[in-house]
């Protein structure tokens, strides 16, 4: 009978590692192919304190006593859900701001449907933004507000911002926002082209379905969905990225319509005439300049954003001609500016430091 052989303590480790990664990979990936086990979407507590039509503001309840004012509103973009800025407990860039004791609210717009189909850009920048940041100050106590405008709630902001420079705006944020739309690729070069007309995008509902701005994201990265299995395969032991990549696939498959009148604005006006850029940005009736803007202002652009490309958002400081704008440039995607564990580490803390240095300390003007 031959010896028995010692098995040393590093290969015994290894295949335990090995045989507890395969029953996870197991279990989860039969959790994730019937559905289970998905992390709650939106997790942090909120109260609706504005509503008009399908928009709406809520505001975020925290653990953290507020210690900065004023108030920060997020204006989330009009194409995607909001809740990728409250991912799920552990992942939520809301929460990160709660508990760096900041007053957080958010402007959801709702889906659209038949009766949003008339709305223009006017709906949105001349009535609905400017009572939402009455409605926030009201339900704050507040006498004005921060705002951080995302993708095209960027747009919306600066829009607002500068038709309507008696808001009560302390300082204007916009985060991976396009500003130079020559350096937006997909449907805007398809536009340019006339190979795709605008009226061809709309469904019965007069709106331009999530379904075509999907498509057109697609063709930015068309091996990205065989990548994303694949990274998924090699993860699928790992509970806590399942966990954040079910999360994230739910979100990135849960966009909404473009109301329609509103994007045949977007179409002429910024994706085929570039209007920010050239100055030919005209909004009822009256042109759109950003050069009134005096408040202090950021522009947060992300590196490796292929949805918004670095060249597509830097050119904002430059057209703020009244006031001294600045840039801050993060390391990382379109969603992971806030979302993800680069989120948590870098890009978060970087932007509430920004927003710590432009706010007061609760209660310092009583001292």
């Amino acid at each position: 009978m031959s010896p028995t052989v010692p098995v040393p303590s590093q290969l015994r480790e290894r295949i335990g590692r090995d045989v507890d990664r395969a029953y996870r990979r197991s279990r989860n990936g039969l959790r994730y192919a019937a559905g289970s086990a998905r992390p709650k979407i939106g997790p942090t507590p909120k109260d609706v304190v504005w509503k008009r039509d399908k928009a709406e503001v809520w505001r975020y309840r925290g653990t953290t006593p507020v210690e900065w004012a004023p108030p920060v509103l997020v204006v989330h973009s009009l194409v995607s859900r909001s809740y990728v800025l409250d991912l799920y407990k552990g992942n939520s860039a809301v929460q990160f701001f709660l508990d760096a004791g900041l007053d957080v609210l958010l402007l959801d717009w709702g889906i659209a449907d038949e009766v949003e189909a008339q709305n223009t850009l006017e709906t949105y920048v001349d009535e609905y933004l400017p009572r939402a940041v009455e409605g926030a100050c009201e339900a704050t106590g507040s006498d004005e507000i921060t705002i951080l405008g995302y993708c095209f709630g960027g747009v919306l902001s600066l829009m607002s911002a500068a038709r309507h420079p008696e808001m009560p705006i302390r300082n204007l944020m916009v985060m991976a926002t396009p500003i130079d739309y020559n350096h937006m690729p997909g449907m805007t070069g398809l536009l340019k082209d006339g190979k795709v007309q605008v009226e061809e995008l709309f469904d019965d509902t007069g709106n331009v379905p999530p379904e075509a701005l999907e498509s057109s994201f697609r063709i930015l990265k068309p091996t990205a969905e065989f990548t994303q299995y694949a990274n998924l395969w090699q993860n699928l032991w790992n509970d806590q990225w399942v966990e954040g990549y079910q999360a994230m696939n739910q979100w990135a498959g849960d966009h909404v319509p473009f109301p329609g009148a509103a994007f045949k604005q977007v179409a002429e006006q910024l994706l085929t005439n570039n209007g920010f850029v050239e100055g030919t940005l005209r909004l009822g009736g009256r042109d759109v300049d950003l050069g009134a803007i005096t408040c202090p202002t950021l522009s947060i652009v992300a590196e490796r954003d292929h949805i918004v490309p670095i060249d597509a958002a830097t050119p904002l400081p430059g057209l703020l001609t009244g006031t001294e704008a600045e840039e801050l440039r993060l390391n990382a995607g379109h969603v992971g500016l806030v979302a993800g564990r680069q989120a948590a580490k870098v890009t978060l803390p970087a932007i509430v430091q920004w927003i710590k240095d432009h706010s007061d300390r609760v209660g310092e003007d009583d001292e």
